[in-house]
Parts: C-alpha cells; sequence; structure tokens
C-alpha cells in the first residue's frame, strides 16, 4: 500500500498540470451533468414491513388519485376572548378566507367548518377548515402559497387570530448555505492558526471544495434529490478537510527531515494517505451499513456520502499532491521559508522545544492510570442520562412559538383536545368478509369502545365498497407514551376483528408511522452497531497488527457516542441548558438521531483513531519503545488532530443556532461527540491505555499474523531509504514544524 501511493504522489507530483487539469475536467462534467439532468422528485418516505406503511399501500391501491403525495394546509381560526367563530362577523370572514383559497390554483378541496361535523370547537371558539392539494409542498407554487398567506393576514385584519398548520407552508430555513459559510470561514481560521500559511490553510479547502463539487454534482447528476445530498455535503466538507490536512502536515514534517518536495511529496503520501484510505474505508463502512435499517432514504443518504467519502479520498492522493507541486515552498512555515540555503535549521527537531501535544503525551504516560480513570468517570458521568432516551419524531409542537405551525398546533390543542393533532387512520380491508358493512360497523364499534379514544369517524367506503377509513381522535398527543400504548392496543385488537369478520384492520397515519420509525430504529440499532463495529474491527486489525488496539478503538468510540446521547437527553428531553441553546418545547429525541449519530461520529472516530495511531505504530515499528512512540505519535499529530476536531466542532456548532428542533439536535449530539472523542477519548484514553499495555498493545497471535494481509500503513517498505537524507539542493531546506 504504501509503495503504491509513494509511486502515485511521485507521479501526481511530475504530472501536477495534467492531473490538476483532469480533476477540472471531471469537476466540469460532472457540474454539466447535474445541470442537465431533470429535477428529481422529493423521495418519498416509505418503511417497508411495517404497519403503517402496508396500509398506506393499501390506501393508494384501493383509493386511486386519492392524492396521500399532496400538500394540506389547516387553517385555524379562533375568535377573541369572549366571542364565538359562529357569530356574525366572524363567520362572513371565515367563510371568505376559505372561499378565496378554494378558488386558488393547485386546489384540489377546501372545506369549510360550519358544514363539515367536528371542524368546530365544542365552546365555539375555535374552528379549522382543511385545504388539500394536488401537488407535493416543494411543488407549490409562490402564487399558492402567498394566496393561503395573504387570505390568512385578512382574517387576522377581520380581527381572528388565524394560523396555518401541515405541510403546504415550509418554514424559512436560515441555512441556505450560511451554516456551511460560517464552517468554512471557521475552519479557514483554524487551518490558518495551525499552518501560519495562507497556502496551506487553503489547500484543504481547496481541495475539500472540489470534492464536495464533484460528489454532490454525480449525485444530481444520477438523479437523486437533494434531500440526499445533505449528508454527503456536510460529510465530504469534513473528511475532505481532514484527509488534506493530515498529508499536508505531514509533506511539511518530511520537508522538515530534509527531503526535496518531490521526495516528500511521495513520502507523505505514501505514508499519511495510507492513513488517509483506510479511514475513508472506515467511513464507508458506517454509511453504507445504513442500508441494514431498511428505510429507503436513509439508505440512499448512506450510499450518496461514501460516494462522496471515495471522491474526498482520490482527492486527498492525487489533486493533493499535484497542487503541493505548484506551492511547494509556500506551505511551509515562515522560518522555514526564510531559512538559508544549505543550513542546518532542517535538521533542527525542536525536541529542546516541546509543543503542547508532547508536553501533554509525556504528562499522560507518566500517570496513565489516573488519566484513563478520570476520561472513563467523566465521559460514563455524562452518559448517564442517555438511560432515559426516549425516541420519536417531534412535529409542529417542537417547532418554534415564531413560526405559524407551532401556534396552529397550539390552537388546536387548547380548542379540540391534545389528541387532535394526531389522529390515527384506522383502514379496514374487508375483501375477506362476507359483509362488508357490518364488518367496517363492528371496527367502528370497537374503535370507539377503547380506553383513550375520545372521537370515530363513520366508515369511508372506496368505489369497489371493499375498503374502508375511519379516524380515530386519541386523548392524548401525537408524542405522548399513552398514544404509542393505544396504538399497540388497536393493533392488538385487530386479530379479535378479523377472526369475527374476516375483515383486517391496520392502524397508519402521522402518529402511527412515527411510533413505527422508532420501533423499526430501534430494532436496527444492535445489528447496525454489529456491523459497523465488526467490519471496521477487522479493517484495523490489519492496520495495526493488533486484537487490543482495534478493541480500544471501538469501546473508545462507544464511550463518546454515549456521551453525545446523555448530552442530547439532558437538553432536549430534561431541558438543561434549554433556554441558552434555544430549546422552546422539550420532548423525545428524533427516532432517526441515533442511528444517523452512531454512523457519522464512527467515521470521524476512526480518522482521529487512524492519524494519531498510525504515527505511533510507525514509530514502534521503526524501533521505539511503546512510552516513547505514544511520544513521537503526538508530537507528530496531535494538533493536526486537535485542529481537525476543532473544525468539526465549529461546523456542527453552526447547526445549534438554528430555529429547526431537529437540525438544532444534530448540531448539538454532533459537536459533543467531537469533542468528547477527539479530546477526551483520542487525546487522554488512547495514550493512557497504550501506555499501560506497553508492547502488549501491538500484540498478534502468530496464526493470525499469517492469514492477515499485510498493507504496509507505516511505510516500512519506504524505510530503508530513509535512513539517507537527500544533500541540500539549491532550494532552501524548510524549517521545523513545532506540535
Amino acid at each position: 500500500m504504501a509503495t503504491f501511493l509513494y509511486r502515485m504522489g511521485r507521479f501526481s507530483f511530475r504530472r501536477r498540470r495534467l492531473v490538476a487539469l483532469l480533476w477540472v475536467v471531471v469537476l466540469a462534467a460532472c457540474a454539466f451533468a447535474a445541470a442537465k439532468a431533470p429535477t428529481a422528485a422529493e423521495d418519498g418516505f416509505s418503511m417497508p414491513g411495517t404497519e403503517s406503511q402496508k396500509a398506506f399501500d393499501l390506501l393508494d391501491r384501493r383509493f386511486p388519485g386519492g392524492g396521500s403525495d399532496g400538500a394540506e394546509a389547516r387553517i385555524v381560526f379562533v375568535a377573541p376572548e369572549g366571542q364565538k367563530v359562529t357569530a356574525g362577523a366572524n363567520r362572513a370572514a371565515v367563510e371568505r378566507i376559505v372561499a378565496d383559497v378554494a378558488a386558488g390554483d393547485q386546489v384540489k378541496a377546501a372545506l369549510d367548518p360550519f358544514s363539515t361535523p367536528g371542524a368546530v370547537s365544542r365552546d365555539g371558539r375555535t374552528a379549522y377548515s382543511t385545504v388539500a392539494y394536488d401537488a407535493p409542498n416543494i411543488d407549490l407554487t409562490e402564487a399558492t402559497t402567498g394566496t393561503l398567506e395573504n387570505t390568512a393576514k385578512a382574517g387576522r385584519e377581520a380581527g381572528l387570530t388565524v394560523e396555518i398548520g401541515g405541510t403546504a407552508l415550509v418554514p424559512e430555513g436560515e441555512a441556505g448555505g450560511t451554516t456551511e459559510l460560517i464552517g468554512v470561514a471557521a475552519a479557514a481560521v483554524v487551518l490558518l492558526i495551525t499552518f501560519g500559511s495562507l497556502a496551506a490553510a487553503g489547500l484543504p479547502l481547496l481541495t475539500a471544495i472540489v470534492g464536495i463539487g464533484v460528489g454532490v454534482a454525480s449525485i444530481v447528476a444520477v438523479g437523486m434529490s437533494t434531500t440526499t445530498t445533505t449528508l454527503a455535503l456536510m460529510l465530504g466538507l469534513a473528511v475532505g478537510i481532514d484527509y488534506a490536512l493530515f498529508i499536508v502536515s505531514r509533506y511539511r514534517t518530511e520537508r522538515a527531515e530534509g527531503h526535496d518536495a518531490e521526495e516528500a511529496v511521495a513520502r507523505a503520501v505514501g505514508t499519511a494517505g495510507s492513513a488517509v484510505v483506510f479511514a475513508g474505508l472506515t467511513v464507508v463502512i458506517a454509511l453504507a451499513g445504513l442500508a441494514v435499517v431498511d428505510i429507503p432514504v436513509l439508505t440512499k443518504m448512506g450510499l450518496a456520502a461514501a460516494a462522496t467519502v471515495v471522491v474526498a479520498v482520490l482527492v486527498a492522493i492525487t489533486l493533493l499532491p499535484a497542487l503541493l507541486g505548484f506551492c511547494r515552498r509556500a506551505v511551509l512555515p515562515r522560518a522555514a521559508r526564510r531559512a538559508p540555503a544549505g543550513g542546518d535549521h532542517a535538521r533542527r527537531t525542536g525536541d529542546d522545544r516541546p509543543g503542547a501535544g508532547t508536553r501533554w503525551a509525556r504528562f499522560v504516560i507518566r500517570r496513565p492510570l489516573a488519566v484513563l480513570v478520570l476520561g472513563v468517570l467523566g465521559l460514563g458521568l455524562i452518559s448517564v442520562p442517555a438511560l432515559d432516551l426516549q425516541l420519536g419524531m417531534p412535529g409542529d409542537e417542537a417547532k418554534s412559538t415564531s413560526t405559524t405551525q407551532r401556534r396552529a398546533y397550539d390552537a388546536l390543542a387548547d380548542g379540540f383536545g391534545p389528541g387532535f393533532n394526531g389522529p390515527l387512520t384506522v383502514v379496514v380491508d374487508v375483501k375477506g368478509s362476507s359483509d362488508p358493512k357490518a364488518a367496517a360497523a363492528r371496527a367502528a364499534k370497537r374503535l370507539a369502545a377503547t380506553d383513550g379514544v375520545v372521537a370515530t369517524t363513520p366508515p369511508a367506503f372506496n368505489e369497489a365498497g371493499d375498503t374502508a377509513v375511519l379516524t380515530a381522535v386519541p386523548a392524548s398527543g401525537p408524542s405522548s407514551e399513552k398514544t404509542t400504548d393505544l396504538v399497540r392496543t388497536i393493533r392488538d385488537e385487530a386479530y379479535g376483528l378479523r377472526a369475527e369478520t374476516g375483515a383486517t384492520m391496520l392502524v397508519t397515519g402521522t402518529t402511527a408511522v412515527n411510533i413505527d420509525i422508532s420501533q423499526k430504529v430501534t430494532g436496527a440499532l444492535v445489528p447496525y452497531l454489529a456491523l459497523v463495529v465488526g467490519l471496521a474491527f477487522l479493517l484495523l486489525m490489519v492496520v495495526f497488527r493488533s486484537l487490543l488496539v482495534p478493541l480500544k478503538a471501538a469501546l473508545g468510540f462507544l464511550l463518546s457516542v454515549t456521551a453525545a446521547f446523555g448530552t442530547i437527553v439532558a437538553v432536549f428531553q430534561w431541558g438543561w441548558l434549554a433556554e441558552a441553546l434555544g430549546v422552546e418545547q422539550t420532548g423525545p429525541v428524533m427516532s432517526m438521531m441515533p442511528i444517523f449519530l452512531i454512523g457519522v461520529v464512527f467515521g470521524l472516530a476512526m480518522d482521529y483513531e487512524v492519524f494519531l495511531v498510525t504515527r505511533m505504530r510507525e514509530a514502534y515499528v521503526h524501533g521505539e519503545r511503546p512510552g516513547a512512540a505514544v511520544v513521537t505519535g503526538f508530537r507528530h499529530s496531535a494538533r493536526v488532530v486537535g485542529a481537525a476536531a476543532v473544525i468539526m466542532i465549529a461546523v456542527f456548532s453552526g447547526f445549534i443556532g438554528m430555529s429547526e428542533p431537529m437540525i438544532k439536535m444534530m448540531g448539538l449530539g454532533l459537536a459533543s461527540a467531537v469533542l468528547f472523542d477527539a479530546f477526551v477519548v483520542r487525546m487522554a484514553i488512547v495514550p493512557a491505555v497504550l501506555a499501560l499495555l506497553g508492547d502488549r498493545a501491538w500484540w498478534l497471535p502468530g496464526w493470525l499474523e499469517k492469514v492477515l494481509p499485510r498493507v504496509d500503513v507505516e511505510g516500512e517498505a519506504l524505510a530503508a531509504d530513509r535512513a539517507a537524507v537527500p544533500a541540500p539542493t539549491a532550494e532552501p531546506a524548510p524549517g521545523p514544524v513545532r506540535v
């Protein structure tokens, strides 16, 4: 591996113009293909094998043209205190608004609340109108949504409180590229501080942008939706910067040891590039493993992001060495650029002035047990709230009170009860029943008699008369555990109905879908962890030629990710620091969050593990004692790993300021996970464990040593000529890179 990448780095350096031109052509071709590709429809959310999905599929077959994919708006009217919405002037204003909306384009129907049973609250103060559209929300025109907003404004001018819920109006997001720009700006500052050179800071950013440009454009070109690109964009930026950062740092080290630019590039790609390849493989494993959950949209996101990571690796080992050929001295520290030609400045190692990484490593190997105990206990304490982790799919109730969707949700809950916002759709398949109408009536009677159901609608049959649909309104809110129990109860009652009538009863609707998502993701967590951690363990065993180092890496990841879960639960469920972080409503954690967090954080954690421990392994293989190898690894890699982690924390923290609770949750979870993993696990627990294990850390059974393939990540094949430092050339030799 090291020899192959060494040759690739040298080729890219020597043929830098050709390599750079090829990447420009690839980027342009991908961008052209993406621009010419037809706009992809947004991925429909489906969950094969769940009852709610079976019910949706049945509705699509038995109620053709039902428009289940169309957007829906719910206009909520609330009369002033002491008045009723049914009073003369208020009623006239409501009817005028509904008529105006019904006359708009793309509207299939707008129901009059005064002629719709149950659309006016018992106290007469609140009413609602349901508006159905013939297109999904992303296809609604500005004129359509503008009509909806303008009519609501007219209602407010008439003295009513008018709010709009449903899916027709998408809240305006603050992102629009702003978060990515903030992340890039933060990365630029950290890189500039780390390297002390504009060129060295700019190269990782440039190559990362090229990588995500090629990756995201390719995703769009093959017809995937923009939703699929979200994870690819986030991770492509993250790993693209990380990988280039590591190789540029190694290039500067090689120059400091006296090698000329071409040799330094080749050695950097041969050694650091090997670490990049295997770090990339662990990320790809984690992302491709999302297919285990069997949620198609999540599988597409994982595979698209994995492809973008592969592009980032290819950019790092081909385009980056070519660009280093164009700015071979510009990326070096200022002192190195000013060094006199042929001086001994390049030979100084800086050991007489150890950096922070070296000092910290020496501290840890002197007190490994204390550092290990404090690190594990600290993360364990932060992980305690994770024991109370509750999964759900927060809806409008979790949005900011500044949004009309949240205010509509609250108005409906106040007027009709908490369960009104989460009705259950019950589909009764009476095809196998001898008396379809009697079977549907029996199902309605069972529903009405079920504890926790406050209202039901009469069965509505399709034209064929073989399927009926009912709506049941729970007494509890959509996110309540009581509602989850109610769904289970109704599904259990379906067995009795089938035995009595031959009819099949299925429960679906937003609330039931959210419950099924939570159960499916929870059930997939253990298989996903086993698959990802197991494959990564095998890969790391090949890389490090050790049993205990991969085991330590996996256990350390579990510590950091559970601490991140604990942080999320403490803030979003328990309400700790909720006000300071802008969390207006506590509730269950988004169902997708654990598996999403595990996938992303595992990839980044293994990046840091490979980058840091590879240098320790390299020093150990080349003859250093275990403790000295740890110090050497920190001297060369601690600053780079720390800089990469700070960049990621800055990027992810930008999402915490968003108003959308799901995005805010992802931002906090990812930022805290990277913080714990990089600075507690990799920087403290890892060196402490290695110091305690000593030579045993690198032990591998003889039979396994023979079986495992040798990939030479440490560059042992390059060590033979490493001792012969080339004579100084006309180009001034660079100075040391302090850690």
